[in-house]
């Protein structure tokens, strides 16, 4: 049930045209994005939104068209989106490290048809080999118009595709809510990223969530400098503002160092962040300002008793949480009222999902006890599709109507739930799922590589780290530095192992599978004896 005074939007008007429109009519002045010094108002967003989607439509873009959108934070990222949205064409949000073959790997395997990006990135995506691009829409200096040059694609000056007018867009012969909205590329486990196809009312559904079970309002202001690539921002912040009818503050990335100084700026009463930010927010040195600002709460996920007490007492900021997956939804919320003595948890089970933890055969199994992680929407539009493409994936994750996360954990006697650990092989590295089998595959294509194994080792702060076990081809030299120079230059920057170990061979079973629970349990106990870049001065820096 919604709070008193929230707007409730029924299911079949949970499309992102319509939200908007009845946003613009109903509260039309109000502020809703925040950037760079710039209010653009619920009103403005509805028609910056339409002006896009008739100038992507004016281009050849329609109803299930699929458009890569490979944009840092910045307001153009939701115009883009939100106007491919209104015309039923579908977003494919990419992280913008991407490069390399897992760039063209998620070109091709979204079968993208255009691609909207920052200048910067427009050679990169002419580079992708069997990719079916028919053009580029580009962001900033770049955006050349005419015939293009031998080996270039049509370029398009954002600026000036969202810039068309027109006649209002007919929203009732629109997409609806169970159309496809976004696909949003999720880490593979044993093998390569799949594609989440995301309805129209998903994100919706999530900001109904948010705004309920955080007691989001009007007046908030939420912060987030997260990627709007990552569900994170985009339905955990961004929707749940929009569904609150308040305001987001966007800011391009986390600074550390002027992290304080953009809350205080943007008047925030709430922020989200990963366990790794939380932790780092933690570290700064205290300061008589760690309660000159206006958060009210902070949404940590992972969290820990640590922080949410500290992040009280400290900051004077009441810590929540959820446990949540991009194919689905806030499975489980801890609230700003809910029990401190469960801080430890993802929160409590509420009446939207039912939630059901089971043995390696599909039975439940008592409060207490470990299994993997089971779910069930009680309403309409919650989670995904399924997979892009990948029938098989989809059906697999699927078992007597439940959906199966991959992830074990406990619910206690309260319905709180504990996570445990992944059934999956996903490396989570500061905010980022990393699959073990794309990097493993990337670092195979070096010409001194014959085998590679990835494991995660935990992290100082939190989460995990990576580390490799790499068999040399016969007569192959290589150096741990020329392999971590390939990697830099094929795979994103997160991806970049820490921890290296040249090894002989792999431990294997009967059935030719690697064993990588032993060779992460050697990886843990032998840490301070493999090689680390990063004792080795070698850094890796951001490329998007």
């Amino acid at each position: 049930m919604a709070e008193p005074g929230m707007h409730v939007y029924p299911y079949a008007e949970r499309t992102i045209g319509r939200v908007l429109a009845e946003k613009a009519r109903r509260v039309g002045d109000r502020p809703f994005l925040r950037w760079e010094g710039r209010t653009t108002t619920y009103a403005e967003v509805d028609r910056l939104t339409n002006a896009c989607a008739r100038g992507f439509a004016a281009l050849g873009v329609t109803a299930g068209t699929r458009v890569a959108v490979l944009l840092p934070n910045c307001p153009e990222f939701l115009w883009v989106c939100w106007g491919l949205g209104k015309l039923g064409a579908i977003a494919v949000p990419l992280n913008t490290a991407a490069k390399g073959e897992q760039l063209a790997y998620y070109l091709r395997q979204s079968g993208s048809r255009w691609a909207c990006c920052d200048a910067a990135s427009a050679g990169l995506l002419e580079a992708v080999e069997g990719a079916q691009l028919e053009g580029l829409v580009v962001r900033g200096d770049g955006g050349e118009v005419g015939e293009p040059a031998a080996g270039r694609l049509p370029r398009h000056d954002l600026a000036t595709v969202a810039a068309a007018s027109g006649d209002p867009l007919d929203l009732e012969d629109g997409p609806g809510p169970a159309d496809p909205f976004l696909i949003m590329y999720t880490s593979g486990t044993t093998g390569p990223s799949k594609g989440v196809v995301c309805p129209h009312s998903q994100g919706h559904a999530v900001g109904e969530q948010m705004a309920r079970n955080c007691e989001y309002g009007p007046d908030d202001v939420l912060h987030t400098c997260l990627p709007l690539f990552h569900g994170n921002a985009i339905w955990y912040s961004v929707h749940a503002a929009l569904w609150a009818d308040a305001s987001i503050a966007l800011y391009p990335r986390f600074s550390a160092r002027s992290f304080w100084a953009e809350i205080r700026e943007s008047g925030a009463t709430a922020f989200n962040a990963l366990g790794a930010m939380a932790n780092i927010i933690w570290q700064l040195p205290a300061s008589a300002d760690d309660r000159a600002h206006t958060v009210r709460t902070a949404m940590i996920v992972p969290t820990s008793r640590q922080l949410v007490d500290g992040f009280r007492e400290r900051f004077g900021i009441v810590v929540t949480s959820v446990f949540a997956m991009t194919e689905n939804c806030a499975v489980t919320v801890l609230g700003p009222h809910d029990d401190r003595a469960k801080a430890a948890s993802a929160g409590r089970v509420r009446d939207d999902v039912a939630v059901q933890i089971t043995d390696d055969d599909g039975l439940p199994l008592p409060a207490g006890e470990i299994g993997e992680i089971c779910i069930r929407p009680n309403r309409p539009g919650m989670i995904m599709l399924g997979y892009h493409e990948m029938p098989e994936a989809t059906l697999g994750v699927i078992r007597d109507l439940w959906f199966l996360t991959g992830d074990r954990g406990h619910l206690d006697e309260d319905a709180y739930l504990f996570f445990a650990d992944r059934k999956k092989e996903a490396i989570r590295r500061r905010g980022e799922n990393i699959s073990a089998y794309e990097l493993e595959t990337t670092l195979c294509r070096h010409p001194a590589v014959h085998e590679v194994a990835a494991v995660a080792v935990p992290s100082d702060l939190s989460e995990d780290d990576v580390m490799v076990y790499v068999v040399r081809a016969p007569g192959a030299e290589a150096s741990y530095e020329e392999l971590v120079a390939f990697s830099v230059d094929q795979m994103a920057y997160y991806m970049v192992p820490r921890y290296w170990e040249f090894v002989d061979e792999l431990p294997k079973t009967p059935s030719l599978k690697i064993e990588k629970f032993k060779l992460k349990a050697a990886a843990v106990e032998r840490r301070e004896q493999l090689w680390d870049r990063e004792k080795a001065g070698i850094a890796v820096r951001r490329n998007g």
